[in-house]
């Protein structure tokens, strides 16, 4: 019994040395980067549209529309109502960008207005012209978790969990040796909670064949962050893109309302966390935004409809000037140079031409 005891205290005590070396090798900083799907700023800082909310072309149930008008339009503070932890918490305590009613604008530099363009520019810091379709294929540029990843100080310690099972590709995975979970065919059961979630991801009904629910991808993101203490986590909501292509307003609220919940789950998980607390930047963003007609051209984006190019920003952390609204219109190609600078590195050693940091840090 004493030997037994001796050694579970001994695999205690290795434990905190190997999380103490590893803080020590990445500085102590961490940073999580969050993206919800192809959500519309005009959901994010209005609220719910009462009007496409109480139109049964989008709202088909009866009993759906009333939860929503209860949930979402009701409320004085619609857009505190659909997105509480944006508005309580990150506008805030940071910044959040992209309310272009109040003068602040955030927009991607690329000239496509979807995904895989638009997130190719988050992680990369500039747009490629060269990418013209979601079935591009394994991505030719080094995303700056790539970039991470091949660095003494991070190598293996960056992760990224994804609904679409497009990222395996956007992230180059073969390539880069990055961790990449994406999709309902990527269950990996590599503890008891893994395997939990595995078997009831393997029970769910598959909506959409190339992307998981997003409860799928959040019971794996906090996994990942309880269990193997990334330095850095990359995590890829889907849904709000997905449900509002089929024209199904009610449930795109819910998966937004839903992701606010998983952000803010997110967020309380590494205050926490010794390893995580007051040394974690959280940014949280989209790829693209979406047409912003009274019509149905809600439910679509690309270069053809108008407004798909807005998109918001936000910046939760240390050090991060709470109110910060930067002038000029901020771009999706600055996220990659914010995210390093975060983590105390130089963006200009990943790439020069990448999009300056945003202009959100607290000023000596």
């Amino acid at each position: 019994m004493r030997g037994r005891r001796f050694r579970g205290l001994a695999g205690v005590l290795l434990a905190g040395l190997l999380a103490t070396a590893a803080q020590a090798a990445d500085g102590g900083r961490k940073l999580v980067l969050v993206t919800l799907d192809g959500l519309s700023w005009t959901e994010v800082f209005r609220g719910a549209d009462p009007a496409r909310a109480a139109d049964p072309a989008f709202a088909p149930d009866r009993e759906g529309r009333e939860r929503i008008r209860a949930a979402f339009v009701e409320p004085s503070d619609r857009a505190a109502a659909l997105m509480p932890f944006l508005h309580g918490v990150m506008a805030k305590q940071g910044v959040l960008l992209g309310d272009r009613e109040q003068g602040s604008c955030a927009a991607v530099a690329n000239d496509k207005w979807f995904s895989y363009p638009g997130y190719n520019e988050i992680l990369t810091g500039k747009p490629d012209p060269g990418i013209t379709s979601n079935e591009h294929g394994p991505n030719r540029n080094v995303t700056f978790l790539e970039w991470l990843n091949r660095r003494p100080a991070f190598a293996g310690r960056v992760q990224a969990v994804g609904s679409w099972n497009v990222f395996s590709n956007i992230l180059n995975a073969p390539r880069s040796g990055l961790p990449v979970n994406d999709g309902w065919d990527d269950a990996p059961a590599r503890s008891p909670a893994e395997a939990q979630i595995a078997a009831m991801q393997a029970g769910a009904p598959p909506i959409w064949p190339t992307v998981r629910l997003d409860t799928f991808t959040h019971a794996y993101a906090l996994e990942t962050l309880k269990r193997q203490k990334p330095s850095v986590l990359y995590v890829a909501y889907g849904e709000t893109d997905d449900f509002a292509h089929e024209g199904r307003y009610d449930q795109t609220l819910w998966a937004a309302r839903h992701a606010d919940a998983y952000i803010a789950e997110l967020w309380s998980t590494l205050q926490a966390d010794p390893a995580y607390a007051g040394r974690t930047t959280l940014i949280v963003t989209t790829d693209h935004g979406r047409g912003g007609a009274a019509n149905a051209a809600w439910k679509h984006h690309g270069r053809h409809i108008a407004g798909s190019d807005a998109v918001w920003i936000g910046v939760l952390g240390p050090g991060i000037a709470a109110g910060r609204k930067p002038g000029g219109c901020a771009s999706s190609s600055q996220i990659a140079a914010t995210a390093l600078e975060a983590l105390g590195l130089d963006w200009r050693a990943f790439d020069p031409g990448a999009g300056a940091p945003l202009d959100v840090r607290a000023r000596p």
